[in-house]
């Protein structure tokens, strides 16, 4: 009696699993401004070139190339430009390597801003500097200064993205979503 319903429960795994393994994906949550994922999916649509103006969704993360001028914070002498990616709602972030070590650089960045800012993780150490105001309607992320320790807990830094950069890893990295322009600080 077990051996039977022993098979039958194997049978009906057996068959179950080419349908598990055909089920569809889920979609990730929308970034903001983006509308919802229609709730049945739609039948398929024969493809149609894209016009020339638009971009794929994925490009909305490609880094950009071009470092910017003036983010309107002081940057940290050495640190280097790696990228700059698309945060939403007309921002971007910028993110800058360095090898000074963590402490140094949040102590350096106390001194130019004026402000003691605020560690955010202990481990791994991330501590940020408000620039300016949230506003909820406009911005997807704080006017800000993060500084994030990458030699933490033993790790050998943060890789180079640059091919035969120098230095090969960075042990800190900055990032700065700079205010708006004509934004109250």
């Amino acid at each position: 009696m077990r051996s039977l319903f022993g098979r039958f429960v194997m049978g009906v795994a057996v068959l179950a699993l080419p349908a598990l393994a055909a089920a569809q994906t889920p979609s990730p949550f929308p970034r903001p401004g983006q509308a919802r994922p229609p709730a049945q999916p739609s039948p398929p649509q024969p493809a149609q070139p894209a016009p020339a103006t638009t971009l794929p969704p994925a490009a909305a993360f490609a880094p950009q190339n071009g470092e910017p001028t003036d983010l309107g914070v002081p940057m940290y002498p050495g640190a280097q430009f790696i990228a700059s990616y698309d945060a939403g709602r007309g921002q971007r972030y910028y993110l800058y390597g360095a090898e000074s070590d963590f402490l140094q650089i949040v102590t350096w960045y106390r001194t130019m801003l004026k402000q003691k800012g605020e560690l955010v993780f202990e481990e791994p150490p991330v501590h940020m500097f408000d620039i300016g105001r949230y506003r909820e309607e406009t911005m997807a992320f704080t006017p800000s200064v993060t500084v994030k320790d990458y030699t933490w807990g033993g790790s050998l830094g943060y890789i180079n993205p640059k091919r035969g950069g120098t230095p090969a890893r960075f042990k800190t990295i900055i990032q700065v979503v700079p205010n708006a322009p004509g934004a109250p600080k």
